[in-house]
């Protein structure tokens, strides 16, 4: 059985994610956005992901920032699936290792 405050969480995650979602349709309906807006609202999932993310680096161990520095490398090279997949590889093996 399902915890009821984990399900009322859940809820409300999923009400807040598609409120933002409709809301920005709703504000940007009609509108021409320039090149350098469109860009900003593309990278804008990266950053929140990075920002969830970026906090468990600053621990310090090793195999975590040398795992980090393999993906930024990769993700100035690579599409997201291969770095995601690289950056996943080689926390793993980093830490079997180090």
């Amino acid at each position: 059985m399902i915890d009821p405050w984990t399900l009322i969480i859940i809820i409300g995650m999923a009400t807040v994610t598609v409120t933002t979602r409709i809301g920005g349709y709703a504000l940007l309906r009609g509108r021409t956005l320039s090149p350098r807006l469109l860009a900003t609202m593309e990278a804008a999932p990266g950053c929140v992901l990075i920002a969830v993310i970026a906090p468990h680096f600053a621990t310090g161990r090793p195999a975590d920032m040398l795992a980090l520095v393999i993906t930024v490398v990769a993700a100035l090279r690579l599409p997201m699936l291969p770095t995601v997949m690289i950056g996943m590889a080689s926390a793993a093996i980093l830490r079997q290792v180090l």
